[in-house]
């Protein structure tokens, strides 16, 4: 499985984003699809995944503000970024995460950054 995100840049405090993950290769095997991040100094953390039939869970920081969303036609997930804070600023992972094998992929990551 490949993962190809994109989407980031530089957005004022308020403003959005929307990320995209294309995912290519055996897909068909993929049960979770979701974002990450990793702000400078920190630890990498979840913030939103969704599964093959559409079940979502978020970071508490980002509930409200952030949605995820698939379009399985395309087999890419979308991450739509509102109410962006400086907070938000980090590298945006797209990740996938087949429970049979188990394997989990990465994509390259984006850089999101909220300037204040």
């Amino acid at each position: 499985v490949q993962l190809q995100a994109s989407g980031g840049g530089l957005v004022q405090a308020g403003g959005c984003l929307r990320l995209s993950c294309a995912a290519s290769g055996s897909i068909f095997s993929i049960n979770v699809m979701g974002w990450y991040r990793q702000a400078p100094g920190k630890q990498r953390e979840l913030v939103a995944v969704i599964t093959s039939g559409g079940s979502t869970n978020y970071a508490d920081s980002v509930k409200g503000r952030f949605t995820i969303s698939r379009d399985n036609a395309k087999n890419t997930v979308y991450l739509q970024m509102n109410s962006l804070k400086p907070e938000d600023t980090a590298v945006y992972y797209c990740n996938a995460q087949d429970w049979s094998a188990p394997m989990e992929y990465w994509g390259q990551g984006t850089l999101v950054t909220v300037s204040s």
